[in-house]
């Protein structure tokens, strides 16, 4: 999308976790290419800090972010305090930048930019990427002139509000994946030979690595591993490998598309933004969701690839190393079936979404 109008001052509440910081970060990418002046809000989280260095083109601001405590619990008065606070914030950020939009990519980082965007009179809107919307959007929503949503299954989920099917934004270096050779080399694994990937995700991950750990004896022969078992567990996960040849553990990876390139199958958790870029890099994956996810969304979302084809859903308690390493073998064994779950995942692809979303924004400016 290329605009010709004028030049829009658009703030994006975007931080927290990968899964909001990304796409608002392709968003921002997208908006900053039709000539547009993107300004993203973002926590003060080691977490965003670290990921918006790698963005220095971009303008990034630190806002408290709150997280919301049990209804009835004693935290909620501090924390209806804060949520104030950090209101009259945004209030101040978008007069001073005298901004004419406001999107939240989720979680309740959101809810003061757009809270104060609607107090101002400007244009509001806030995007969700999963199958089962979070409490934070569906109430932010009611503040929002429209509603963007990853998947048509969240659509029911905001009854009376304009609500639009974008997809999820990828950011643009995942947009052409390096070439496959290249990209093993940089991990130390052979091109030649299958490659499962394994992303334990940011929480709750020591269970799902240590099934692959024990897996791994058990995949086919000649099957390599590289397993971003996050900061945390790296050292229990590099001792549970054992230095075992092709079986390459990182705490950490700033370059998830040559991870992308490399990968014959992914093993992961179902967030949505992870869920995302396996669609949109056509890889095959077996599904373990996180099992004490808020509302159990991660399973309501790796339904949606199981149901079509594109993965295979099995929860965390129902494995073990041997069962993980069957369903491992029935996919990378049977050339015909993981060539169909890719074609599945590319269906699954919604690769403008970023456009799409950019474009509304533009259009009710």
């Amino acid at each position: 999308m290329e605009s010709t109008g004028k030049a829009r001052k658009v703030v994006i509440a975007c931080g927290g976790t990968g899964g909001h910081l990304f796409p608002g970060i392709a968003v921002a990418e997208q908006l900053r290419a039709c000539g547009h002046q993107p300004l993203l809000l973002i926590s003060q989280k080691s977490v965003d800090r670290e990921a918006s260095r790698k963005y220095g083109d971009l303008e990034f601001i630190s806002i408290p972010a709150i997280a919301k405590p049990a209804t009835f619990s004693l935290k909620m008065l501090p924390f209806l305090w804060k949520l104030w606070g950090a209101i009259r914030q945004c209030r101040a950020i978008l007069r001073e930048r005298q901004a004419d939009a406001v999107i939240g990519m989720g979680g309740f980082t959101s809810l003061p930019p757009v809270y104060a965007g609607r107090k101002l009179g400007l244009k509001t809107f806030v995007h969700d990427s999963n199958a089962l919307p979070g409490k934070a959007n569906r109430l932010t929503a009611r503040w929002c002139d429209q509603v963007f949503v990853g998947m048509k299954e969240a659509i029911a989920h905001f009854p009376g509000r304009s609500v639009v099917v974008t997809g999820t934004p990828v950011r643009k270096e995942m947009h052409v994946l390096p070439e496959r050779t290249a990209a093993a080399r940089r991990f130390g694994l052979d091109p030649a030979r299958p490659i499962v990937v394994v992303m334990g995700g940011s929480q709750g991950a020591r269970r799902l690595n240590a099934l692959v750990a024990e897996a791994f004896d058990h995949f086919p022969a000649g099957t390599q591993v590289l397993h971003v078992a996050g900061s945390s567990d790296e050292a229990r996960v590099r001792e549970a490998a054992n230095g075992r040849a092709g079986y390459v553990v990182l705490g950490f990876c700033d370059d998830m598309a040559s991870v992308y390139a490399i990968a014959d199958l992914a093993l992961c958790r179902s967030g949505a933004s992870s869920l995302t870029e396996l669609a949109h890099a056509a890889l095959p994956s077996i599904l373990i969701p996180f099992p004490y996810a808020a509302d159990d969304h991660q399973t309501k979302n790796a339904e949606v690839f199981a149901n079509a084809g594109a993965a295979l859903l099995v929860q965390e308690r129902d494995l073990d190393g041997p069962k993980l390493a069957t369903l491992v073998r029935d996919i990378l064994e049977d050339p015909a079936k993981k060539q169909a779950m890719q074609e599945a995942a590319r269906q699954l692809d919604v690769p403008d979404a970023a456009a799409r979303i950019a474009s509304a924004i533009e259009g009710s400016l």
